[in-house]
Formats: C-alpha cells, structure tokens, sequence
C-alpha cells in the first residue's frame, strides 16, 4: 500500500531501526551516573549529539534532545521570549507557521506580550522585505519556518536571517520538514525539528540554540540537557534519530531528491491535466522536493482521502471537511486559495515510480465518483439555461439577481450550489449565496477566481454572512 503522507511522518529508517536495536541493549543506564553502564550510555548519547549537530550545521553544545518538536518549538519561542523580556515582548511569525508556533504565540500574547503576523503571498512564500518591514524596537524574537508543512514552499531563511542579524533581532527557524534534505542556511539563531519527519522514531525532537542567543529555559529544569529539556532522555530512540538524520546526509540523498522532484513535477502537471477544475498550491519553483497539495472543486475533502485509502493510498489534507473544527487550514487561508477536495501528497523516500503512476490513474475516477454523489453536473459552471428554476435558488429584490441559500450546508454544497445557478443570471446580474459554513467565506473568492467571476463581498446575515458573486463571463 503506497505511503504518501511522509510529511506527517517519515517510515522509519532502515539505519534508525538498526540503531535503535543495538542501543537498547546498550543504551538503558542513566547517562548521568559514573558506573560503567552510566558511562557507555553518556558516550552514546555524546556521539549522537556529535552526530546530530554535524548534520544540523551546529556546534555540539548548541544542540539539546528533547520529548517532540513541538516540544522543541514551545521551548524555544518562550525561553527567547523570557529572555529578551527587557528588549521587547513583541513577536513576529509568519503567517503559515505550524501550528505549534501559533500555540506558543497565543500563550505569549495571553500572558500581555504582543504579535505581529507577516503574511504570505498565494503561492505561500513570505517576503524577506514584509519581514523586516515588521521588525520593531521592542521585537523579542522572528519565527519563519524554513518550508512549509502543508504546501511544502519553502521560506527565504538565508535572507530573513540576514536581516535580523542587522536589527539585533533573533530568529527562530522550525525546520521540521526541510531537514531531511539539507542544512537550513543563514544566520539563524534558534532551529528547532522532529526525527519522525525525517525517519527517525517519534518522540525526539531537537532544540538547537547558537551561541550569543539569550535564552532562558521556562518552567521547572533540572541538569540534563543543559537544563533545557527536563526528564531522563529516552537514549535509544535519540541514537536512532542522530544515525538516522546523519545517514541522510550522504550523497544518495541528493539523487533521492532530485528522482523525487522530477515524480512531484509529475504529479503537478498531470493532475490539472486528467482532473477537471483542480488548483494545485504552493510554490513552483521554491518548494521542498517531495510534497505537492491540489484541492478540486466540488468534492468533500473526507470522502475523497478515504477513497483513495480504499484504494490503497494514504494521504493527507487540509480541507475543513476532513477536521474535527469545520474550519479550513490556517495555511490555505492564509494563501487565500481553495481549501475545499484539499490532497496533499508527500513521498517517502524510495517511492517507485509505478506507485506514482497508479495514483494518477485512478484519481480521475474517484474525483468523479465523489462528485457525482454530491450532484454535480458534468459541467457545473455551465449549469442550467437563465431562467432555469431550482430548489435552491429564489430570486432577490433585482430582476438579475439570485438568492441562494445554503445555511446548514457544509464544503462543499455551498460552492456547488453557487456553480449551478451562476448561468441562470444575466451577465453583470449577481449571485448572493447565503452560508454559515466557514469553509464558504474561503472556497467561493477562490472559485470566482478560477472561474472568472467577480467576488463583491460579504455582508452580515441573520444566520452566517451572505457571500455576492457577479457574473462576468
């Protein structure tokens, strides 16, 4: 069965399960204590913190194992942030952070400080300028990861790190998902990343914070790991993590990612290709080499993954329709793209390139079976004649204008009821599409753009918002 979901998390490496067997018989003494058994595991875990830091780019001593990355994340955003109190309490991130970063920034913003969110443009790529334009005199600390999890565009590090340099301003770099593939480049000052990203086993995480940083560790500490990251460490999985990420490091790497990039180039072509109205999101050219994400109009986002999982592959999304909140990706909002029929594809390595060709073979037709469940016409956008009646729709108080009312419908009905009666106007006449399905303040401005229409707005109803849309075309 064809494992697409690498992003979540990488199958573990055939390197870190060798090492993992090895050190648990090695590996179970106390590496604090001074007998034998104490003194072998603290060589194993010096050599892996030898290892790890070689492969990150970073001094031995800069770099801690903590329990996961978010753990890593929390720890570094509120340890900057205490320490800098007196500089500011201002943070800035990006718009499209993990979710880990944006908890960290609401517990800092609770607590009294302040944030400032830089946004993206709708390929999910900040802009080094917009960062540094955001910079302030009381700016505690700059989160930009280095590529995003979701769309896999990657962030201009190198030059944001510059910037901050110059404005005395540390920055945090969640480096989870591009870490597999290389060192993060720049001045950065605190790097954080998770093993399970990378094939590593889940439960260790890095925390990586340079020399002339100033840090505080919050919250109780004891003498491990610098005293940033508190608990007796879990030696065999760190060893396999550290063996794992340097294994990585070696020069098939390179050729792995570039086979890769060449299957994902694949995939983002011949999608829009067998798929009709599909937007494939992220950035082209700047973006990491084996995750791609699509949406597709007209199709709910659970039902779609779950058949492609009969079908034998697994895949991720961030269609609201897929989560337990009814809201859509903070990513794919911010990017102001479709979120609706959301799949995100990310290949582990050793993907065969058959699994890569199956998948684009029975797409189509599961993309088509969803729709057709749903109701959607072949051609849903030259639905019905004008003048046509329908259940949905009613007129409004203009002789070209359409009431269509979608309350209690969720993604993605309200859209797919839009794309039926849009014909049914005059060119120049509008559509109000009345929703209280979060998901529809997002999906219908990114479906006026596919389709050429115009987006007037949205205005307050009695029940959710009433979304207008003009017929241009």
């Amino acid at each position: 069965m064809p494992y697409f979901d690498a992003a979540s998390a990488a199958p573990l490496h055939p390197v870190a399960r060798e090492a993992l067997l090895a050190s648990l018989d090695e590996g179970w003494a106390d590496p604090a204590r001074l007998y034998r058994e104490g003194r072998r595991a603290r060589l194993l875990l010096d050599a892996a913190r030898e290892a790890a830091a070689e492969a990150v780019g970073c001094r031995p001593d800069e770099l801690v194992f903590t329990p996961s990355g978010t753990h890593a994340v929390h720890s570094g955003v509120s340890g900057v942030l205490a320490a800098r109190r007196r500089a500011g309490r201002r943070l800035v991130h990006s718009a499209v952070e993990h979710s880990a970063v944006l908890h960290a920034a609401e517990v800092h913003e609770a607590a009294g400080g302040t944030r400032a969110e830089v946004a993206v443009n709708a390929a999910g790529r900040v802009a080094a300028g917009d960062v540094a334009a955001a910079l302030t005199g009381d700016t505690a600390l700059v989160a930009v990861q280095s590529a995003n999890h979701e769309v896999g565009t990657e962030q201009p590090v190198e030059e944001v790190a510059g910037l901050c340099q110059e404005a005395g301003v540390p920055l945090l770099v969640d480096a989870a998902q591009s870490l597999p593939w290389g060192q993060v480049p720049g001045a950065w000052s605190v790097l954080a990343a998770s093993a399970h990203k990378w094939g590593g086993p889940p439960g260790v995480g890095l925390l990586v914070v340079r020399k002339g940083t100033r840090f505080a560790p919050q919250g109780p500490a004891d003498e491990r790991e610098s005293g940033r990251s508190a608990g007796f460490e879990n030696l065999p999985a760190i060893v396999a993590a550290a063996a794992s990420l340097r294994a990585l490091r070696g020069p098939e790497t390179s050729a792995e990612a570039s086979r890769l990039r060449a299957l994902v180039d694949r995939i983002r072509a011949r999608v829009p290709e067998l798929v009709p109205d599909v937007e494939v999101v992220g950035d082209p050219v700047h973006r990491l080499p084996h995750l791609v994400t699509f949406s597709c109009l007209y199709v709910d986002g659970e039902t779609l993954l779950g058949e492609l999982d009969r079908a034998g592959f697994s895949v991720s999304s961030g269609s609201s329709c897929t989560s337990s909140t009814l809201i859509p990706s903070h990513v794919l909002r911010a990017m102001g793209v479709l979120s609706e029929g959301n799949v995100r594809v990310s290949l582990p390595y050793g993907t065969a390139e058959a699994e890569v060709e199956r998948f684009l073979e029975v797409l189509p037709g599961l993309v088509r079976s969803v729709r057709e469940r749903l109701g959607v016409p072949a051609r849903t956008a030259e639905a019905a004649p004008a003048g046509a009646a329908g259940p949905e729709a009613a007129p409004a108080a203009g002789p070209g204008d359409l009431v269509v009312d979608a309350l209690g419908k969720r993604c993605p009905i309200p859209v797919i009821e839009l794309a039926k009666v849009i014909g049914r106007v005059p060119v120049g006449g509008t559509v109000t599409v009345l929703s209280d399905d979060e998901a529809a303040r997002q999906d219908i401005p990114a479906w006026c753009t596919m389709r050429e229409q115009e987006y007037v707005g949205e205005r307050a109803a009695e029940r959710g918002a009433a979304y207008v849309v003009r017929r241009r075309v």
